[in-house]
């Protein structure tokens, strides 16, 4: 990797950090090793909320952080299992700040300081700062960008229907124009903010439907993760949306995320993100978007792509693009990492500021394992 030594400080931990710690605490099993790991790749300096000028000054906040993360190791579905696991474990009870059961927030404060760190977007944070300075100077070869949804366990939001305002019928008079309201990507092009982009974007729990591997229409309740994962699964940048928000909708923003923390080759989509706007934008950023050709139900264009695929293969050609396109499977894998290992498939949480503050607490951990894993 880069300057920043991952593998360098593998050979710490192995050589010094893990025996030291061990007569410190306690034996470290595997989730314990993953856990310190996690805390010394990141930085809490200056990213957490210091106390008020007035009123009682908070408890330091950075063991709170620590176990919110040990969630994320751990799977841990609910904050109650969360203390239940810090109550037997004591090797993880100090790894995390505190020396004795006593010494234990409650369940309320532990949902309170959620709460705060969720408004202060800590895990975010985190998250921006590990891929910023780990990937520094390094040149990434592809960017897989897909979504994944998040099941959540609230109300469903009514859309309310926007009332346009009545034209007048019949064609426009010779010499009239008609002013077209530009569309959301047109707007994105022309956007030099990425915050407002995202901020314009639907971010409430509603409905979504999509149709799946096997062909299948599916639709579930809760949100939308837009995800960029570079080469080996580390994850770039991510953007939580409305279940029903189109894929393309989100596009040209993770895009700018991702170009402002990382150097990159290729931007690797299906064809959801089949777009003019989405791959002049590319090139505009210097990137090489292959996106699969969406048909839009043109029988005839789809049959012609048949024939062209069988008349290659029977030539033994193999396209370039063809074989960079396989390299989309990588943020399929990161999007079931997600889900099945890291707290993705059980969000015990309400609103999309704690929905997402979840859902990054096990990115990070996922990220810090991608990457020890390429230096292992």
């Amino acid at each position: 990797m880069s300057s920043w030594t991952i593998s360098d400080q593998w050979k710490r931990f192995q050589g010094s950090l893990f025996p030291w710690l061990e007569e410190e605490v306690g034996p470290l099993r595997r989730n314990h090793q993953r856990l310190v790991q996690v805390l010394d790749q990141i930085c809490l300096a200056g990213l957490l909320r210091q106390g008020g000028v007035t009123g009682r000054p908070l408890e330091c906040r950075v063991p709170f952080v620590r176990a919110f993360i040990a969630k994320a190791v751990w799977d841990i579905p609910t904050t109650r299992g969360l203390i239940d696991r810090l109550h037997c474990d004591p090797v993880l009870r100090r790894l995390c700040g505190w020396e004795s059961t006593r010494r234990l927030p409650s369940e309320a404060t532990f949902s309170r300081v959620f709460g705060e760190f969720a408004q202060d977007r800590v895990p975010e944070r985190l998250h921006e700062h590990l891929v910023a300075t780990t990937l520094e100077g390094e040149i990434i070869g592809h960017i897989s960008r897909d979504s994944t949804a998040i099941e959540a366990r609230e109300k469903a939001k009514r859309k309310d229907k926007e009332k346009k305002p009545r034209r007048k019928r019949g064609r426009p008079r010779k010499g009239e124009e008609r002013p077209k309201e530009p569309k959301r990507l047109e707007r994105q092009l022309h956007h030099e903010d990425v915050t407002a982009m995202i901020a314009d974007l639907p971010r409430d729990c509603d409905v979504g439907t999509k149709r799946n591997a096997k062909g299948f229409m599916v639709s579930w309740k809760g949100y939308k993760l837009h995800i960029d994962a570079a080469d080996g699964g580390i994850p770039i940048s991510c953007i939580l949306t409305s279940a029903s928000l189109h894929d393309s909708q989100v596009a040209i923003p993770l895009s700018r995320l991702s170009t402002g923390r990382t150097t990159y080759l290729y931007a690797i989509m299906d064809a959801a993100y089949d777009s003019d706007e989405i791959g002049f934008h590319a090139y505009l950023q210097g990137h090489v978007a292959i996106t699969d050709v969406n048909t839009r139900r043109d029988t005839q264009l789809k049959e012609d792509r048949a024939r062209e695929a069988w008349a290659q293969r029977c030539a033994g050609h193999v396209d370039p693009q063809t074989l960079r396109t396989n390299e989309r499977s990588t943020v399929e894998r990161v999007n079931g990492l997600l889900k099945d290992a890291y707290g993705g498939r059980h969000v015990r949480v309400r609103g999309h500021a704690k929905v997402i503050a979840h859902l990054m607490y096990g990115v990070l951990v996922l990220t810090v394992d991608q990457l020890m894993r390429l230096t292992i």
